[in-house]
C-alpha cells in the first residue's frame, strides 16, 4: 500500500534534530510519514447514545493537525446494544451501522489534515457498564476501585458474541474510512481482564494458564483481521507489566507471552502500556520521572518483531528521539501533552519548542472523564471548546491600554491573549521575577519542577505578543492615576499572612512561600498551618530534609484544592515521610516549644515544635476601589478573586483576555 500522503521534513529545522522521529515507518503494508502517534483517549464530548458531535470532530481535527501526517487516533468507540462496553458517557458508539456517519466524520477530518486515521476498538471491561447496573468480565472478581460497576461473569456465549461486535465495529470502521485499526488491551479493560490471573478465574478454555488467558485476545484479533483484510495495518494496546502484585496480577513474563501470542495472531505493531487504574503503583503522575517506562519498550523489542510504540511520561521529543535510534521503540506515542497542546509535534518540527503548551501530568483530563463530564484541561483553556468561536482568540473591536497587575500564571495569561487580540498591554509584578505561586509550587519535590514549564510558556508568549512587562515594580493607587488604563487586571494572586509575625514565645511563625523560596529557615520540628496545595508543598519539601513535620488542616480531608485524581499520590508520599496529619484541626495556642492543637471532639493535642509554616491563603482585593473611582473598566482574577488552583489561574487569565 502507498502512503496516504506526501510529507516533505527536510525543510524543517526539527527534520535534522530529530531525525528518528521525522522518518517513516511500515506498519503492515502501510507506509506512516514519521514516527508520531496521537494516542486514544475519551473525551466525554459525544452525546450519551454514541453519536459523534461537531465538539469531537473539532477536537479531533487540532491533534491531527498536530501530528503532521503521523497517526491519529480516535477515541476508543464501544460495540455492543446493552452498553456493557461503554466506559464513559461520551463515549462514541459502533455496534450498529447507523453511527457510521459519524465515525466518517472524525476520519475525514483527520484526512482534511494530511493524517493517518487510527480507528479504535474498545470494550472497558470491568471499567464498563457506565449507564447499566454492572459491568462484564472474564470472572467476578469484586472492584478494588467503588467508583465502578458490579462485575458479571460473561457466559461462552457472551464471549463469542462479544467476538462477533468486535468484528463488526471493525467493519464499520474499515466502511467509514479509517487506515487502521487498534485493539485496547490495557489499563483494566475486558481484553486485559482476560489476560490477568487477578481477574480472570475460568477454568475452561478462556482461563486456565496465560496461554488460555490469551485465547480471548487472539481470538478477537483473528476476527478483526478476517474482517478488515491482510493490507489494514492491525494494532493492539497491552500492558508490559501491570504493577499488579498485590492482588496476584500477571508477572512481566507473562505479560511478555501476551505480546508473543498478539504477534502470532496477526498484529502488525504493538503498543507498551504498563499499570491498571487499580494499580497502587503511580504510573503517569508528575512524581514519574520522564523516561521511567521506557525498560518496557525495551522488553517488548526484544521479545517480538512488530514495531513498538510507547507513552507514559515521554514528554520531551529528545527521549523518544533517542529511544527510536537506540532501538529501544520504533513510534512516539503521546495522549496528555497533545490534550494539553494539540500542536505539539507541529511545534517541535517548526523549531518552536517554546511555543509548547507544556503538560503537567496533573490529571485532570481524567479526573473529569471519571466523573461523567466534558474533558477539559489543566493547562488549556480551549480543550473541548475548539469548535465554540466564543472561546477563540479574536481581533478586538476597540484596542486599548491594558494594565496587569501580577505576573503569575492567570496575569500572564490574561496579557498574552489580550494582546494578541490587539491591546497594548502592560505587565507589573512586583518580584524580579515572573511566576507568582508557581514559583513557590515548583519547589516542592517530586516533580513539582515540571509546573514551572507553563510560566516559560507564558513568557515566550508574552514575549513574542510584544507584552510590555516591568519587573520590581509595585502599583499603587497613584501608578494607575498616572497610567490611566482604559483596562486594569488584577491578578496579584493570594497572600500568606502569618498570625503573627515573627517568632512567639520561642516558636518560629513563617509564611510558606517564604520557607520554598529559601528565604528562611525552619528548626527541625515544624508545624504547617494549612491542608491545601501550598501546605503539602512545603510539607513535602520539608520532609524530604529530613524534619518532623505535622499538618493541621481546617478541612475534613488533605488537599480540596488538589485534582482528586493526585491526591492519592500525596497523601502515601506524606505516609512514607511519616507525616502526621490533624484533620478538622485549629492551632488554639502557641507555647514555649510546643503548639496545642484543638482537634476532633474537642481534644486539645500537645504538638512539640520549633517552627510553624503558615499555608493558608487570603485573597488580595486592593487597588479596585481607585479603578471604580477613575471609571476604569476592572477585573479581578485568579487567586487575587479567590484562592484557587493553577488550572482556574489560567482558565481566569485566558477567558478574560479574550473578553477585554
Amino acid at each position: 500500500m502507498a502512503v496516504n500522503f506526501k510529507w516533505d521534513y527536510k525543510p524543517y529545522p526539527a527534520a535534522a534534530k530529530y531525525p528518528n522521529l521525522f522518518k517513516p515507518i511500515k506498519i503492515g503494508n502501510l507506509i506512516i510519514p514519521n514516527r508520531i502517534k496521537y494516542a486514544a483517549t475519551e473525551d466525554n464530548l459525544n452525546t450519551h447514545d454514541g453519536y459523534v458531535t461537531d465538539a469531537d470532530v473539532a477536537y479531533m481535527r487540532e491533534r491531527a493537525k498536530g501530528v503532521v501526517g503521523g497517526i491519529c487516533t480516535i477515541q476508543g468507540v464501544y460495540m455492543d446494544e446493552k452498553r456493557e462496553g461503554q466506559g464513559y458517557v461520551g463515549q462514541a458508539a459502533a455496534w450498529h451501522d447507523k453511527f457510521i456517519p459519524g465515525l466518517k466524520k472524525l476520519a475525514d477530518a483527520i484526512h482534511d489534515e494530511k493524517a493517518i486515521a487510527n480507528y479504535q476498538l474498545m470494550h472497558c471491561g470491568r471499567v464498563g457498564g457506565v449507564d447499566i447496573p454492572y459491568c462484564a468480565g472474564p470472572s467476578a472478581i469484586p472492584q478494588r476501585l467503588k467508583v465502578f460497576k458490579p462485575v458479571r461473569e460473561m457466559s461462552l456465549q457472551d464471549i463469542k458474541q462479544c467476538i462477533k461486535e468486535h468484528a463488526d465495529a471493525a467493519r464499520r470502521g474499515i466502511e467509514a474510512g479509517y487506515d487502521m485499526m487498534e485493539i485496547s488491551g490495557i489499563v483494566g479493560y475486558l481484553v486485559s481482564n482476560f489476560l490477568s490471573k487477578y481477574t480472570n478465574r475460568r477454568t475452561d478454555e478462556y482461563g486456565g494458564d496465560i496461554y488460555g488467558r490469551c485465547k480471548f485476545m487472539t481470538d478477537i484479533i483473528k476476527a478483526v483481521r478476517k474482517e478488515i483484510g491482510k493490507d489494514v495495518p492491525l494494532i493492539i494496546r497491552l500492558c508490559a507489566e501491570e504493577l499488579l502484585n498485590d492482588v496476584g496480577g500477571n508477572t512481566p513474563e507473562e505479560s511478555m507471552i501476551t505480546y508473543k501470542m498478539a504477534e502470532e495472531a496477526g498484529v502488525d505493531c504493538i503498543s507498551v502500556t504498563q499499570g491498571w487504574q487499580e494499580s497502587s503503583v503511580p504510573v503517569i503522575s508528575r512524581d514519574i520521572p520522564q523516561g521511567t517506562w521506557l525498560y518496557n519498550a525495551k522488553r517488548a523489542k526484544q521479545t517480538v518483531k512488530v514495531p513498538i510504540s510507547m507513552a507514559y511520561r515521554l514528554f520531551l521529543p529528545e527521549l523518544p528521539d533517542k529511544a527510536i535510534a537506540d532501538g529501544t521503540m520504533d513510534i512516539w506515542e503521546m495522549c496528555r501533552p497533545m490534550i494539553a497542546d494539540p500542536l505539539m509535534p507541529k511545534k517541535i518540527l517548526e523549531g518552536h519548542p517554546e511555543d509548547v503548551r507544556p503538560c503537567v501530568a496533573c490529571n485532570l483530563c481524567l479526573a473529569r472523564l471519571f466523573r461523567d463530564a466534558p474533558m477539559t484541561c489543566y493547562v488549556n483553556p480551549v480543550c473541548a471548546h475548539e469548535s465554540d468561536p466564543k472561546w477563540q482568540i479574536t481581533p478586538a473591536v476597540q484596542k486599548n491600554k491594558v494594565m496587569i497587575v501580577g505576573g503569575g500564571p492567570a496575569g500572564l495569561e490574561c496579557a498574552y491573549s489580550s494582546a494578541l487580540r490587539g491591546h497594548e498591554v502592560h505587565v507589573y509584578e512586583k518580584n524580579t521575577t515572573l511566576g507568582g505561586q508557581i514559583s513557590y509550587a515548583s519547589k516542592a519535590p517530586f516533580g513539582d519542577i515540571e509546573l514551572y514549564g507553563i510560566i516559560n510558556f507564558l513568557k515566550a508568549q508574552c514575549d513574542k505578543a510584544k507584552v510590555n512587562i516591568h519587573l520590581g515594580t509595585t502599583v499603587t493607587p497613584k501608578t494607575i492615576e498616572d497610567e490611566m488604563p482604559d483596562t486594569l487586571v488584577i491578578a496579584t494572586g493570594a497572600v500568606f499572612t502569618p498570625p503573627a509575625a515573627g517568632s512567639s514565645k520561642g516558636v518560629n511563625i513563617v509564611s510558606a512561600p517564604d520557607v520554598l523560596t529559601g528565604k528562611v529557615k525552619t528548626g527541625e520540628r515544624v508545624m504547617i498551618f494549612g491542608g491545601k496545595k501550598p501546605g503539602i508543598s512545603v510539607a513535602l519539601y520539608l520532609a524530604e530534609q529530613g524534619k518532623k513535620i505535622s499538618i493541621v488542616c481546617k478541612e475534613r480531608n488533605l488537599g480540596k484544592d488538589v485534582n482528586p485524581s493526585l491526591i492519592w499520590r500525596y497523601v502515601q508520599k506524606l505516609a512514607q515521610k511519616k507525616v502526621t496529619v490533624y484533620k478538622e484541626s485549629q492551632i488554639e495556642e502557641v507555647n514555649e516549644t510546643s503548639v496545642v492543637v484543638k482537634a476532633l471532639y474537642d481534644t486539645r493535642i500537645s504538638v512539640p515544635a520549633d517552627t510553624i509554616v503558615f499555608a493558608e491563603r487570603e485573597s488580595f482585593k486592593e487597588l479596585m476601589s481607585t479603578a471604580k473611582e477613575l471609571g476604569i473598566e476592572a477585573h479581578l482574577i485568579g487567586d487575587a478573586l479567590v484562592p484557587r488552583s493553577l488550572s482556574h489561574a489560567l482558565h481566569d487569565g485566558y477567558r478574560t483576555g479574550i473578553r477585554i
